[in-house]
């Protein structure tokens, strides 16, 4: 066997290529000559383009195809240097490879021109003058600088890069963290410190990021879900709106699934795209943060009929999309098209995808955008056991992952406590997020439902089955109003988007305390101040994995814009100058996590509590009161265990009081050697550094809460 083969995986440490390989044995060696290039067939169940020391292999799949060709390009050419048609012998089944001897990584790019029968109608769209993207390409070509069109302002051609996978991960060892003990930080790469008062270098990229791990891991957050990383097209749909240029921001519109957005890298990273990334990835590891994608499967950036054809519409149209019988696209995804995610072929691919993330950037899970669409079958109907989920749930590689459904989509299915999960899926609970914001903003006849929610939402995921991991309890994402906007504007304001403000959801649950955005009145600030602290303490004393918007910490506004998905503005980005003048809410906050890491009854069931009290009780205003009517504002549950760490009993008690007058609690009682002692009163004026409890007394097991607001109180042994 030649020595060669040997070399290859230490360098590229992928051992399914070393296996093919070595079956290949002391065949390795030209057997044709097309256009001055010596080749021989490549590595067919490598998906992608790869190098090996004699040249490189590229591989690519097609079932309507007639023939294939290969182009080669110079570095930043349009156009190709060789054109390459695949011999027919060189293909197995629906597969093409060939091996091109001579290559190197540095010197080219590629891409593919496929011939085929058009006919539109049948859902064929082949077209031999199309240049198509690699689907398994991992670097794309052309967008590594933010908000550039090619010259003359055509569509992009996009090629494809080989990438020589040779980072060093170390003694690299999974996080593993339990689902429901994670505090997870919703955060867009670019938006997080483009502005200027990040004080980082490398604004809006994965290096900037890097630089606020200090930030992040004093906050106490343990996962960061990142907004879509994947290539994607930020000048699609571009449009300047009253001189301002507006762009596809948030990146919902992936231009190529294994290869990381080039713009978000500080560095140049020629034939070693992701390096940065892979960094970023490893250090927040090493300061116990995970790594959860935001993926988007729904759709690509295709769009429809009227949309581009750089990739699937030229390889296999009617295999990757959603068609109706006469050839269009539905679109579920309110984007244009949809994937069909259950076909064989796209089942594959996303689990390929998937898993290429889980090996290659060691990330811990990953979010999926309108992933009820991932339970439609091919004419769009809802499945009952949809086979790319159940392939997901049960796949080797990514048996450790976080899954996560966004559990609805654009086309109404609504899917939150019904998604097939195989006990391996959760869902953000829009639920959750609606009963809350009506609760806390004062609203009657929703208490109950928001004892229900914070205890962990047993109506809709049974605790004895799916114990406290299913539901992602969150107030706020990207997508609405931001925690502080929440609480300023009673409508969305989202004009500067270009479309009179019909987008955006008009529903947000919003309350501006008396006044419509920016005010000076001291009373509204404080009130406003006041729910925020409110809306973080019901989040983090809630069963299940908490998620916040990254800002919401430090009061980030988008000036009532609840749409924000075009705006590379101040709008989207964070504004760190909040974090000084809001520092009353980040010290909150970040004690809030602290407090929920210190007791784990706030997330799970735990060890019993050795003086038998259940591990949830209600006591709406007096001990064992567990109803609540339509005029119902004040709640009170407790939670009893045991700590791992300690084998003393814990015992809290959450009361919130959502009415606009103070109103009398009476404390359950507690085993004789405890007595209550407040932890925390959102109505307290903020001292630096100070106790949030420290300045309200209380007799016996009578409170008073003050108006809309919370208290929390420990359980603490007598002296």
């Amino acid at each position: 066997m030649n020595a060669s083969f040997y070399n290859y995986p230490s360098k590229q440490k992928s051992w399914p290529i070393y296996e093919e390989m070595e079956s290949v044995g002391e065949l390795l060696h030209p057997l044709d000559n097309i256009g001055g290039f010596d080749v021989r067939p490549g590595f067919y169940q490598m998906n992608g383009a790869y190098q090996v020391d004699e040249g490189v292999s590229f591989t690519v799949s097609s079932h309507g195809a007639t023939s294939c060709t290969l182009l080669l390009f110079r570095p930043m050419a349009n156009e190709p240097y060789a054109r390459l048609r695949i011999p027919e012998s060189y293909k197995i089944g629906n597969t093409y490879s060939i091996l091109v001897f001579g290559l190197k990584a540095e010197d080219f790019e590629y891409a593919y021109q496929m011939d085929g029968p058009n006919d539109p109608s049948k859902g064929l769209r082949f077209d031999k003058n199309k240049i198509l993207l690699d689907p398994y390409a991992k670097a794309v070509t052309g967008q590594r600088k933010w908000g550039e069109r090619p010259e003359g302002g055509e569509d992009f051609v996009y090629k494809a890069r080989v990438v020589e996978s040779s980072f060093d991960w170390g003694k690299y060892k999974n996080l593993n963290h339990k689902f429901e003990d994670l505090v997870i930080y919703e955060l867009h790469v670019r938006g997080f410190t483009k502005d200027k008062s990040s004080g980082v270098q490398g604004g809006g990229t994965f290096e900037g990021l890097r630089q606020k791990i200090p930030y992040l891991k004093d906050l106490g957050i343990n996962a960061v879900e990142l907004m879509p990383i994947f290539e994607f097209d930020e000048m699609e749909s571009a449009r300047v709106v009253d001189g301002e240029q507006l762009y596809n921001y948030w990146g919902y519109n992936t231009v190529s699934f294994f290869a990381p957005n080039t713009s978000y890298a500080y560095h140049q990273e020629h034939n070693h795209e992701g390096d940065e990334l892979k960094r970023l990835i490893r250090e927040l590891k090493e300061n116990g943060i995970e790594v959860i994608l935001d993926v988007v499967f729904n759709h690509t950036a295709e769009g429809n009929e009227m949309g581009p054809s750089f990739c699937f519409k030229g390889i296999d149209n009617n295999i990757y999309y959603m068609l109706t019988p006469d050839g269009y696209y539905y679109n579920f995804s309110g984007c244009g098209n949809v994937l069909n995610c259950n076909h064989p072929v796209v089942r594959r691919f996303i689990v390929d995808c998937l898993r290429h993330w889980a090996v290659e950037y060691r990330v811990d899970g990953f979010r999926f955008d309108l992933a009820s669409i991932l339970g439609r079958d091919q004419n769009g109907a809802p499945m009952e056991n949809p086979p790319i989920l159940e392939s997901l749930a049960f796949d080797s590689i990514l048996g450790d992952m976080k899954l996560i459904a966004e559990a609805w989509d654009a086309g109404g299915l609504y899917q939150v406590g019904s998604f097939p999960s195989w006990n391996r899926w959760a869902e953000w609970n829009g639920r959750y997020r609606d009963d809350m914001r009506s609760f806390l903003k004062g609203d009657n006849g929703v208490a109950g439902r928001a004892i229900t929610r914070i205890t962990g939402s047993s109506d809709m995921y049974d605790p004895e089955s799916r114990g406290y991991s299913a539901s992602v309890n969150f107030l706020t994402c990207h997508d609405g109003f931001t925690l502080y906007d929440l609480y300023s504007y009673n409508t969305k304001h989202n004009e500067k988007n270009g479309w009179n403000n019909t987008d955006g959801d008009n529903n947000g649950l919003s309350w501006n305390c008396g006044v419509e955005g920016d005010t000076d009145d001291p009373k509204v600030l404080e009130l406003r101040r006041r729910l925020v602290k409110n809306a973080f303490a019901a989040l983090l004393c809630s069963r299940g994995p908490a998620m916040f918007l990254a800002g919401d910490e430090f009061c980030n506004t988008q000036f009532g814009n609840n749409n924000a998905y075009c705006q590379d503005n101040i709008i989207s980005w964070l504004d760190w100058t909040r974090l000084e003048k809001f520092q009353e809410i980040h010290d909150f906050v970040r004690f809030m996590i602290h407090f929920r890491a210190e007791h784990p009854i706030l997330r799970r069931d735990t060890e019993p509590a050795a003086c038998g009290l259940p591990s949830i009780s209600i006591h709406n205003g007096e001990p064992n009161r567990n109803y609540t009517d339509y005029n119902s504002h004040l709640i009170g549950i407790m939670y009893a265990g045991r700590n791992a760490e300690n084998t003393d009993d814990d015992m809290i008690f959450y009361g919130m009081n959502a009415y606009w007058e103070p109103l009398e609690m009476m404390l359950p009682p507690l085993p004789a050697e405890f007595h209550w002692k407040l932890a925390v009163n959102t109505y307290c004026e903020y001292q630096d550094g100070a106790d949030f409890a420290a300045q309200t007394e209380f007799q016996g097991n009578c409170i008073r809460v003050p108006e809309r607001s919370t208290v929390v109180l420990l359980a603490e042994r007598f002296q």
